[in-house]
């Protein structure tokens, strides 16, 4: 009864604050979406919604001509006369005749192309027309699940906390923000949310935002995960062909034509679809394109829909954006679920300039309780209408909130998943306690990562404990407590390690953590090669790649943002270290041939690496993001790279305190990173390290700079911009000086999309370049070239690598396997 007078009431307000509204239908009466409406030579508009309903916000009586625009229908105006509000008007749109002059069409003489010309000249004039603006934005955005397995890999998947019914359908995420734009092309943004609303989350906060919404034909690429090339960009033609559908006048006798969008090649980052274009001023008048999941090595999305809608000024002469709406459909192991997202933008302000300090690196902010707005605002400034479906949603998610997060609930829910079971000292099991956001969880003693296998300890087991507290969530605020457990069989020793670490916020993600204990640890802090691989090399081939030593530590780290862009982070830490030794020659092929030594600077040798010492390290380091971009919430701080600057990490380490002064250095390092897109053409990436010891004549082994290699030829990173494919594990470590480059080109499909045959595979190019230089060493090089996003259907895990390897002269080559799967399983 509650949810009914609910409903009740929202339908009230729709109906009590609505100024101008309906429904706009075509000629057999069905409704038509996403109508754009609005108030002729204003910016006062808006969009019906995909039940054909629109509300236009006016607030004072008089004679206003309501003028309705959609693809594909004749543009209507409606002129009335409103002495009371609300005001209903409804609007029935018939579809639009194209009119197609009678041409001769062929390779020389098509008038598509003619039209698109124009339209790449004229792009720069009318792009900049737009170029600085205010205005008013709504968006909304709704993901649907259309079906939902029982179970997904053995485990119940249950009614996701009252977002599914039995059908396994249901709204996963509703949410709604109105704010202020200010921006000037082509990157500068400055968006205050006004209002943030979230379907079943009174205290959320929407995380729709004007951002990520900015797709502008008349750039020559659009974002979607990749640069997709624009139908009117400076190099269309080399993607496009086009055809000349007809065209037709609009409301202010402007002609305007509809051309058809067609791919030249199936896999490239191209659109399908329609562009309309103005004659005379070739401006964009709308644009309907879809684009495929696969062209975007998106393999999990089907196709998605974008349809823009532009408005035309009389007084001013600007074809200017009114409205947006992307649908997308997507899937994967039996899940198929939908989106759709709504904008609109009014009351344009077109700017001649604006003042410097505009901008900042702040981009999106909150007002204060921005999301407490009442029912009365929304349906006030709700440029969409709801739909049936959504109204149900808000009140369905609200009333299930309130019960779920009630105490009496929660721990209801607890209690059942809670229970003890037989098998869960083997499996483990989870305690929770929901009201009191605390968490106890025991790992068990199989799963997927638990158990692994190298000399040293054999068959080792890890296990462990960890507790997790998160009261103050919603500024950021946690704490977890872990204690690890690791039995190795052959050596018979127990070690244990804890961990603990309390953040403070999410606004400068202040954090401090203290960890302690005994462990095995390999002389690369970096570990190169992972237990489940390690594990694989030596029981198939008997191929010892990872060297441990034995280390008992005791630590303390504080870290957080002390600017904007900066984050350092300081950690002082007793080690002793322990040298160790092959305990085991168990092995399940290749009997015949012996494991090499723990020791990796004489893997033939049996004798210790080093002597059992003791010292205390000090580590600063500090990581610098150039123009960093953030978006300011009330429930924290976003941070945004800024693609244009490279990243820098700098790091300062000094050992002291050892058992020998000959132990004790310093290290003075950095790392730079960064990325560059070519438009459409890939991206080139680096990584660029070095370094420099002080005193380190006589340090340990472990304490030298160790590098990434492989000797496994398994890849198990989404890219290769930390490891030299071919280089043995410590053939380079060094206590002097050092240098290495890291470099990959990634085509993205632009060179494999244009090769017969090999474009069916739906794969990239990959072109890297490794160096590396240190003292008494001639540099060492590497050179490959591979090919990413292998796989069947959706699945695209895999990549294949030939590297050669180049040290006075040609040193060797080989094939490198990558199996991005692995990396969970490090």
């Amino acid at each position: 009864m509650k949810q009914i007078f609910t409903l009740l009431l929202c339908s009230f307000a729709f109906t009590a604050f609505s100024q101008i509204r309906g429904t706009v239908t075509d000629d057999t009466k069905l409704p038509l979406p996403y109508v754009s409406v609005r108030i002729e030579n204003t910016y006062n508009g808006t969009s019906a919604n995909e039940q054909g309903q629109y509300e236009l916000n006016i607030t004072k009586p008089g004679q206003y001509t309501i003028v309705f625009q959609y693809i594909g229908y004749k543009t209507k105006k409606i002129t009335v006369n409103i002495d009371k509000f609300p005001f209903t008007q409804n609007a029935q749109l018939s579809e639009e005749t194209l009119i197609l002059n009678e041409v001769v069409v062929n390779g020389k003489d098509n008038p598509a192309n003619e039209l698109i010309r124009n339209a790449i000249k004229s792009k720069k004039a009318n792009s900049a027309r737009t170029a600085r603006f205010t205005a008013d934005f709504y968006s909304r955005g709704i993901f649907k699940l259309k079906d939902m397995p029982k179970k997904i890999f053995g485990a119940e998947v249950g009614d996701m906390d009252g977002m599914l019914d039995s059908t396994g359908t249901g709204i996963l995420y509703l949410s709604e923000t109105v704010s202020k734009l200010t921006f000037e092309k082509p990157n500068n943004l400055k968006e205050r949310i006004i209002a943030s609303k979230i379907s079943g989350n009174d205290n959320g906060f929407s995380y729709n935002t004007a951002l990520a919404t900015r797709y502008d034909f008349y750039d020559n690429t659009i974002r979607f995960g990749m640069n997709m090339v624009s139908p009117i960009a400076d190099n269309a033609f080399n993607y496009y062909k086009y055809k000349l559908e007809g065209n037709f006048t609009d409301d202010s006798n402007q002609i305007i034509n509809k051309i058809k969008v067609i791919a030249r090649r199936d896999n490239e980052p191209v659109f399908e679809g329609y562009i309309y274009i103005v004659e005379n001023t070739w401006a964009i008048y709308a644009v309907d394109l879809d684009i495929k999941g696969y062209r975007v090595k998106q393999e999990f999305m089907d196709t998605m829909k974008l349809v823009q809608n532009f408005s035309y000024n009389e007084n001013n002469k600007i074809w200017s954006k009114s409205t947006q709406n992307l649908e997308f459909t997507a899937g994967a192991f039996g899940i198929k679920f939908n989106g759709k997202f709504s904008y609109v933008y009014t009351n344009y302000d077109f700017k001649e300039s604006f003042d410097k300090k505009t901008f900042t690196n702040e981009i999106v902010s909150f007002e204060d309780n921005s999301n407490k707005k009442d029912d009365a605002y929304w349906s006030t400034n709700r440029q969409v209408p709801l739909t049936e479906e959504e109204s149900r949603d808000y009140v369905k998610k609200d009333s299930i909130f309130k019960v779920r997060n009630s105490q009496t609930y929660l721990d209801s829910v607890d209690n059942k998943r809670n229970k003890f079971h037989l098998l869960d000292p083997i499996r483990g099991y989870h305690y929770r306690n929901s009201f009191a956001k605390k968490s106890f969880n025991y790992d068990g003693l199989i799963n997927l990562t638990s158990i692994s296998f190298n000399t040293v300890q054999g068959w080792n087991l890890n296990s462990g404990f960890n507790f997790r507290s998160w009261k103050g969530e919603e500024k950021g605020k946690y704490t977890a407590a872990s204690a690890t457990f690791n039995y190795g069989f052959a050596e018979d020793r127990l070690r244990i390690k804890a961990d603990y670490t309390h953040r403070f916020n999410n606004q400068n993600y202040a954090f401090v953590s203290v960890s302690g204990g005994s462990t095995v640890a390999q002389f690369n802090p970096e570990e190169p090669i992972s237990k489940f691989i390690n594990s694989v090399s030596t029981l198939f081939f008997k191929d010892n790649y990872m060297k441990l030593y034995n280390k008992e530590f005791a630590g303390i780290t504080y870290g957080r943002d002390v600017l904007n862009g900066v984050n350092v982070m300081g950690r002082v830490e007793y080690q002793q270290r322990k040298p160790l030794t092959n305990n085991t020659d168990y092995v399940l092929l290749k009997q015949d041939d012996l494991y090499t030594s723990n020791n990796p600077q004489d893997p033939f040798s049996d004798a210790p690496a080093f002597a059992t010492h003791h010292l205390t390290k000090a580590t600063l380091s500090a990581r610098i993001s150039f123009g960093n971009k953030y978006i300011t919430r009330p429930d924290g701080k976003i941070n945004l790279r800024n693609q244009n600057y490279p990243t820098v990490y700098l790091n300062y380490e000094h050992a002291f305190a050892a058992s020998e002064k000959d132990y004790e250095f310093q290290l003075l390092s950095s790392r730079v990173t960064y990325e560059v897109t070519a438009g459409n053409k890939g991206s080139f990436s680096f990584n660029l390290k070095g370094g420099k010891f002080v005193n380190g004549d006589n340090i340990s082994f472990i304490d030298y700079k160790h590098f990434n290699g492989n000797q496994t030829h398994v890849g198990t990173e989404e890219r290769y911009l930390n490891v030299f494919n071919l280089l043995p594990y410590y053939a380079a470590s060094t206590n002097d000086s050092y240098f290495e480059t890291h470099a990959e080109y990634d085509d993205n499909g632009f060179i494999m999309n244009k090769i017969p045959l090999l474009n069916l595979l739906k794969t990239k190019l990959i072109l890297g370049f490794h160096n590396l230089a240190v003292p008494d060493r001639s540099p060492y090089q590497e050179f490959s070239v591979g090919l990413d996003n292998l796989g069947f259907g959706k699945f695209r895990l895999f990549r294949i690598d030939y590297v050669r390897s180049y040290q006075n002269g040609y040193q060797g080559d080989g094939v490198v396997f990558g199996l991005k799967l692995l990396n969970i399983l490090k």
